[in-house]
This record gives C-alpha cells, sequence and structure tokens, in this order.
C-alpha cells in the first residue's frame, strides 16, 4: 500500500505540474509539451498491443495517419470543423480501419503478424503518396482548427495554444486512466492471458481471437485520437504520417519506455523527444555538423538503453525508487 501511494502521489504531482505548466513557460516549451503528451498518447496506443496483448505491430501509423486525413477531408476551406464531430468521426475511421486490417492479420503471429500490419500500412502510404486522392505526396493543410462551439457555448478555442495545451493534457489524462481501469478489468487479464499462454486462454473458454481484435480495434482508435490532435496542432497532413518510420519511432518509445508498463510509454516517448530535441541542438565540432545529423548519436543512444536496460527505463527508474 506504502508504493501504490508513493506512486499515487507522484502521479498527482506531475499531474498538477503539467497543469501548471502554461502559467511559467513560454510559447515553444507549451508547444514542445504538447507534441510530448500527443506522442505519449500515441505510444500508449501501441503499448496497449505489444506490452499488454502481446501483438507487435510496425504498421501502427496507418491509424495514426488516417485520422489526421479524416480531419482534413472533412475541414471546410473556408470555415473550421466542429471538434465535436470531427473528433469521433477520426476516431471512428480509425477503429473501422484497425477493424478491417485486424481482422486480416491477427489469425498471425510473430513475423508474419509484423510483417502484415508493416504492409497494410505501406500500401495506405503509397496510396495517399502516388495518387491525388488527397493532395499526393504534398498533403493537405488544415486552414482552420475545428470549433468547439457547442449550442453557442465555447468551452475553449483551439486556435489558442494554451486552450490547446489544456484539451491536450486533458485527453492524455483520460487515456492513461482509461488504460489503467482497462489493466485490471477482466478483459485487460485475459488480454494478459492471451499474451502469456493462448492456447490455454482458449481451452477455458475464452473467444481469444475476438479478444485480440477488440484489444486491436481499441488501440486503433486511441491512436487515431494522437493523429487527429497532431495534425491539429501542425495544420498539415502527409503521407509520412503513416510510413513506416513513424511507426518504428513510436515502438521505440515503447521499448525504450518499459513495454507492458503504464507509465514506460510516457517516458519512452518524453525521453526521445527530449533526446531528439537535444541532439538537434547539439553545436559543430570542426567541421563536423552533429546537430544536423544526430541520429546517429540517437541511435547510439538507443543501443546503449537496450544493452544496459533491456527492461526500459520506466522499470529501471521504479527498481531505483524501491531501492531508496
Amino acid at each position: 500500500m506504502t508504493r501504490l501511494r508513493s506512486m499515487a502521489i507522484i502521479a498527482v504531482v506531475i499531474a498538477v505540474a503539467l497543469a501548471l505548466l502554461p502559467l511559467v513557460a513560454e510559447k515553444y516549451t507549451i508547444q514542445f509539451a504538447t507534441r510530448i503528451l500527443i506522442m505519449a498518447v500515441f505510444a500508449m496506443s501501441l503499448n496497449l498491443l505489444v506490452g499488454h496483448a502481446g501483438l507487435v505491430s510496425l504498421g501502427h501509423a496507418a491509424f495514426f495517419g488516417i485520422a489526421g486525413y479524416c480531419l482534413a477531408l472533412s475541414s471546410p476551406q473556408t470555415h473550421a470543423a466542429s471538434f465535436w464531430i470531427s473528433l469521433p468521426l477520426a476516431m471512428i475511421a480509425a477503429g473501422v480501419l484497425a477493424l478491417v486490417i485486424g481482422a486480416l492479420v491477427l489469425r498471425s503471429g510473430g513475423i508474419y503478424l509484423i510483417m502484415s500490419t508493416l504492409a497494410f500500412a505501406q500500401m495506405l502510404y503509397f496510396l495517399l503518396h502516388d495518387t491525388a486522392i488527397a493532395g499526393g505526396s504534398d498533403g493537405m493543410y488544415i486552414y482552420f482548427r475545428p470549433d468547439a462551439t457547442l449550442f453557442g457555448w465555447r468551452p475553449f478555442d483551439l486556435e489558442k495554444f494554451g486552450d490547446f495545451y489544456f484539451v491536450v493534457l486533458a485527453l492524455f489524462l483520460a487515456v492513461f486512466a482509461f488504460i489503467g481501469v482497462l489493466r485490471v478489468s477482466l478483459f485487460g487479464r485475459v488480454i494478459a492471458g492471451i499474451r502469456v499462454n493462448e492456447p490455454r486462454m482458449r481451452s477455458l473458454g475464452f473467444a481469444t481471437l475476438r479478444y485480440k481484435l477488440a484489444c486491436f480495434v481499441i488501440a486503433g482508435m486511441l491512436a487515431g485520437l494522437s493523429g487527429y490532435l497532431a495534425a491539429v496542432q501542425f495544420g498539415v497532413v502527409n503521407p509520412d504520417m503513416l510510413g513506416w518510420q513513424l511507426s518504428g519511432a513510436v515502438l521505440m518509445m515503447v521499448i525504450l519506455g518499459g513495454t507492458g508498463t503504464l507509465v514506460g510509454p510516457v517516458i519512452g516517448a518524453a525521453a526521445m523527444l527530449l533526446l531528439e530535441l537535444g541532439l538537434q541542438s547539439l553545436p559543430m565540432v570542426g567541421e563536423l555538423n552533429i546537430g544536423k545529423h544526430w541520429q546517429l548519436p540517437m541511435g547510439i543512444a538507443i543501443v546503449l538503453v537496450a544493452l544496459y536496460l533491456p527492461d526500459g527505463i520506466g522499470r529501471f527508474l521504479r527498481a531505483r525508487a524501491a531501492s531508496v
């Protein structure tokens, strides 16, 4: 109980600190924190598959990107789309796509599942990249952020970066709490059992394919939520939002933070984005521009974490806190 109480106190302190951030930080810091929260939601959605269900996907960016394109396609060029309509629509689109892909690929496992999810994501990538369906390789611009007016009342204005930050923070906390409850529910326990021993769960009478498909759809809809928020923040969508590079990056966030943990994906997303920012800010050494070639030291750092912290940063910090 002492450990749970300590973790709860830490969580409350972090939540309060995040809520107070706009009062002390400048615009760039708030926007960067917003990006971290969006990617943390994306990482949590993938961790639901990889860490909890044991379903490794290398095409998770398909759901992230399709939600962004759904917002772009539903947004008029002369005025803003409705936030209360466009957000559920984007998440439903991501969920339907996850349902279709999951129904086709979840009968396989291991490397076959990895390659099949990658194949579907790349098909969507090239469909949007090589055709004029949604702007081709240039993508589409979102000229107006969604309007949150509801029955004549506007609770927040997404055009204001402070309001947008609080909306993202609220959704991040909601997703965090949702996954926390899901983990300890019957559904979460069945999913964990499927990860450990699927034949045994099947022999106990659980329809394991249905549970895996439901988990796949939930993860896809949460990824769609993050993709929608990313499209709102940057005001543009392009095929790279569905590419394997983004799927690999978010998978790396999950691994860095610690698969199967609740806070691991959040730590991994923050660590990776902060490391990227720090490496891009490095000065030139002689004629070598390290900041321009930040991917090399980033790769070295990831390899070192994988070698010396195989359980992820989150589990390492938890072990250190328990030993104090």
